[in-house]
């Protein structure tokens, strides 16, 4: 049989932690006097109690994880993080369906940021704040699991990261070690400087803290049914704007950064092409809305670049319905959702490091095909492409596009139309969060699609934040032979 001591014994861990991260939105009730404060303190205790047993029952003096199991190990913790993490939409005061619950605490978790929650002014402190902290635990847990993880298992063409941080962090254990105490420090240290940064220009400590937490994560849950738009501030939005595009950044540079690298940022190929991307899109959008909408240039950079940023990156936030942008501007949104940030971030969608690998593949066949006998590399970061990374990536662009596409259909099958089917499926494996049209755009949300359709965009999501890959290998029988 094969050993799942060491999985069990990890999971365990993990769930004695989500039980302490439980006992911070109690706080938070037991502050405002909100009797929710006692359903958190039952799910932390009930939490921490098979957390225990699991990390007490299955422990080991070395545990070693070896291939196969960090696969599973991948899966089922972030499952079961949002399983314990649904519990307390359902029995405290928001009082959500489990299936409500399971697709909130999905979409906290993997930064997504759709909602079922019609009313989140509504809604008591901690429950606020359980959701913000969703997003803020799942943002710092994908970084981790893209830059100690997700190389080691070659997903998708993940292993280039192996290339941005060879030295000094070799794959020794202690290492890998320091290396993620160092990303957790960076990721406390921004989240702390967005918070403060938030509260001189105006948000309350409480938004602050809530936003704070889902703008580093790029996660975009909001604690005002307006996102962005309630605020009605330049300043405010600036200040969204350089902490989204900082959580789409590799994590990896800003610590070679920080170790005396001073160019690092500067010299990568993901970083360059990110921020021209970004720029070009919110030009030609703002161009579009001076046009289309006939409103100052101003006015039109101003709605363009907070918007674009936010759905470039993932993150979700709104300060204008999109919806009205006309038909150019629905087509920039829906084809950016799929794009990302950079590889080691926070952010979703197919991310520019592949897109940059693809191009560059196209780009030599051509010349292949005019000088059959030269011979080609393919570089990234002044490093050679091998044959095995690009075709890891071929494979996961392929297998990206089906799961979009067989998403979107099955979610047709469930009577949704079809822009709120596309938008939605784009928004799921993407990340994104709000869609297009009425139902899911910037002023809707996804409580009354059915609960099929839910679940479906559940797993949409898990298989998205994951790199799908992760996920797929688990139906090879393969897998499961000893």
């Amino acid at each position: 049989m094969r050993d799942f001591r060491p999985i069990f014994n990890i999971l365990g861990l993990l769930l004695c932690i989500e039980s302490v991260a439980l006992l911070i939105p109690m706080f938070f009730d037991l502050l405002n006097n909100n009797q929710d404060w006692k359903q958190f303190f039952y799910i932390s205790c009930l939490t921490f109690f098979i957390g225990l047993v699991l990390y007490v029952g299955f422990k080991r003096e070395n545990i070693k994880i070896n291939l196969r199991q960090a696969f599973l190990l991948t899966i089922v913790s972030w499952i079961l993080i949002a399983f314990f993490g649904s519990l307390p939409f359902v029995y405290t005061s928001s009082s959500l369906s489990f299936t409500d619950a399971f697709f909130e605490a999905v979409s906290g978790i993997t930064t997504t940021g759709s909602t079922v929650i019609s009313n989140l002014e509504n809604l008591s402190e901690g429950v606020l704040v359980w959701r913000s902290l969703l997003q803020w635990f799942g943002g710092i847990g994908i970084i981790v699991l893209a830059v100690a993880i997700l190389p080691t298992l070659q997903i998708g063409g993940m292993q280039l990261l192996h290339m941005e941080h060879d030295d000094p962090y070799e794959k020794t254990l202690p290492k890998i070690n320091k290396f993620i105490i160092e990303i957790i420090s960076l990721y406390l240290s921004l989240t702390t400087l967005c918070f403060f940064f938030y509260y001189i220009f105006g948000m309350t400590a409480f938004e602050a803290l809530i936003h704070c937490m889902t703008t580093i994560s790029t996660g975009g849950f909001s604690n005002h049914n307006l996102s962005f738009g309630y605020f009605k501030s330049y300043s405010l939005e600036n200040i969204s704007i350089v902490f989204m595009i900082l959580g789409s950044l590799p994590f990896v540079i800003f610590i070679q950064f920080i170790h005396g690298q001073k160019f690092s940022i500067f010299k990568d190929d993901q970083i360059k092409l990110f921020l021209i991307l970004l720029i070009l899109i919110i030009l030609i959008t703002s161009f579009w809305l001076t046009r289309y909408l006939n409103i100052d240039l101003f006015e039109a950079l101003r709605l363009a670049t907070f918007n674009i940023t936010s759905i470039l990156t993932g993150t979700g936030y709104t300060s204008s319905n999109y919806n009205n942008w006309g038909s150019f501007g629905l087509v920039i949104i829906l084809m950016i959702m799929f794009i990302g940030g950079c590889a080691g971030s926070t952010t979703g969608g197919i991310k520019i490091f592949r897109f940059q690998i693809l191009f560059r593949g196209v780009r030599l066949q051509i010349k292949k095909l005019t000088q059959p006998h030269a011979v080609f590399l393919m570089k990234f970061n002044n490093k050679t492409v091998t044959e095995n990374t690009y075709t890891s990536i071929i494979s996961f662009f392929f297998i990206y596009v089906l799961l979009f596409i067989f998403s979107a259909v099955t979610l047709s099958l469930c009577n949704i139309d079809f822009l709120t089917a596309l938008s939605a499926s784009a928004s799921a494996i993407s990340n994104v969060g709000p869609g297009i049209g009425d139902i899911i755009g910037p002023n809707g949300n996804y409580s009354s699609i059915n609960s099929i359709a839910k679940w479906i965009l559940a797993i949409t999501m898990i298989f998205g934040r994951l790199e799908i890959f992760t996920i797929l290998v688990l139906f090879s029988k393969n897998f499961w032979k000893k």
